[in-house]
């Protein structure tokens, strides 16, 4: 009878460890749908959403929302409590714990290229608004329209075009500037006043206003850890910004683009050279870091399917956040497996404008990434268009487009001597 009580208790013992270390490395799940995330930002909350899907081997896709635009991220971890989100092409990560019933996060949002950049992340399932949930108060100010804007950091101002569309409290619009635009903003209107936010898995933007009694807008702009700006706007149809074609341009005495930049490979690539004779070349000088340039990427990337056999090339000049090659190559790399870029790119330096100048001497300068030059057949710069606007500027977009396939066709019918 004793020996059977040990072993009865033995068993037990055995049942119980074996349980308990199942327990222990049981993962957490997240649940599936619409969640609010929040950065918490210069003492401000910036808030955003994204929607998780679970794949068919039962991992994670999540997509992050802001206004039309949908940004895939795929590399998803979980390890016991806590989830790992790389962040689409960008160098950067949230960090976070899983709480409740998967149904709440709490964690940080990280820079990898950055020291010491960290911001508290937290957020909640279910949750479908971003600032406040939607309703059509009649009584909410419309900030509807085109305004002509100027942003105030300290003594610098700068101009800009915004475009908002209003919908009862719910906002969605951009600001278009000389170097690119603010890409897909979506917000609410409360009690009056006009709040938008953008994350686009490496810069996260607020932007606020209120309207005076003359519908003049008053506003502040916050960007990161310490960036503040103030800024106003006045509604203006026919608000404009200077010509894209004339801010970059070729120094007195050239006509030509000249380089040589390893690619990601580490092969010296020489421009121009003779598989580039008799052929329209874009050079896209860009940054895996730049959400802009991500935009110009994927329509370069869509253009040039539809077009490489018409006689056309594309060359991506990078300038990254480090100028390690092993780095910068690196996120190139990634950056094509992602978007499934089919052009080819060059490692040209740092993503420091002076320096960038530096590496294109015949240029009066690199003042936006990205900039865009179009060369022609007989290898002479034909255009250098600064900036780029993206999708979520809607009209600008088209006009972009319009003006690309027009530059390109003409050259395209010129004939070489």
């Amino acid at each position: 009878m004793k020996q059977k009580i040990v072993t009865v208790i033995a068993l037990i013992t055995c049942l119980f460890v074996a349980g308990a270390a199942t327990a222990g490395s049981t993962k957490s799940t997240i649940k599936s749908g619409v969640w609010r995330g929040v950065l918490e930002m210069q003492g401000l909350e910036l808030p955003f959403n994204f929607k998780v899907t679970t794949d068919a081997a039962g991992g994670y896709d999540i997509q992050i929302m802001n206004g039309e635009e949908r940004l895939r991220l795929d590399e998803v971890r979980i390890t016991g409590d806590s989830i790992n989100i790389a962040l689409h092409i960008f160098d950067a990560n949230i960090k976070a714990k899983i709480f409740g019933q998967g149904d709440s996060l709490s964690g940080v949002f990280i820079k990898n290229y950055e020291q010491h950049y960290q911001v508290p992340f937290h957020a909640a399932h279910g949750k479908g608004y971003r600032f406040a949930k939607v309703n059509f108060n009649a009584n909410e100010p419309d900030y509807s329209g085109k305004y002509a804007v100027k942003f105030i950091h300290e003594t610098d101002t700068s101009d800009a075009i915004g475009i908002f569309k209003q919908q009862g409290n719910h906002i969605t619009g951009t600001f278009l500037t000389t170097t690119g635009d603010y890409r897909y903003l979506e917000g609410s209107v409360v009690n009056g006043m006009m709040s938008l936010s953008a994350f686009d898995g490496n810069h996260a933007y607020l932007f606020t206003a209120n309207k005076d009694g003359e519908g003049k807008l008053l506003g502040e702009f916050f960007s990161g850890l310490t960036w503040t700006e103030f800024w106003t706007a006045e509604k203006d149809e026919n608000a404009s910004l200077p010509d894209p074609e004339s801010l970059t341009y070729l120094k007195p005495g050239y006509e030509k683009i000249e380089f040589s930049f390893p690619d990601i490979a580490g092969k010296k690539v020489t421009f121009p050279d003779v598989k580039y004779t008799g052929k329209v070349v874009v050079l896209q000088i860009f940054g895996t870091w730049c959400p802009n340039c991500m935009d110009e990427t994927v329509f370069l990337s869509h253009w040039y399917n539809v077009n490489k056999g018409r006689g056309v090339e594309i060359i991506g000049l990078a300038y990254e956040r480090k100028s390690d090659f092993s780095y910068a190559s690196g996120r190139v790399r990634k950056m094509i497996d992602v978007l499934k870029v089919p052009y080819a790119f060059v490692i040209a330096g740092t993503n420091d404008k002076e320096k960038a100048s530096q590496t294109l001497p015949m240029l009066n300068k690199v003042m936006a990434f990205p900039t865009t030059i179009i060369i022609g057949k007989d290898g002479k710069v034909r255009k250098i268009h600064t900036g780029f606007s993206g999708p979520g500027t809607g009209l600008y977009y088209d006009q972009y487009i319009e003006r690309f396939n027009e530059t390109v066709n003409a050259l395209l019918k010129e004939s070489v001597n």
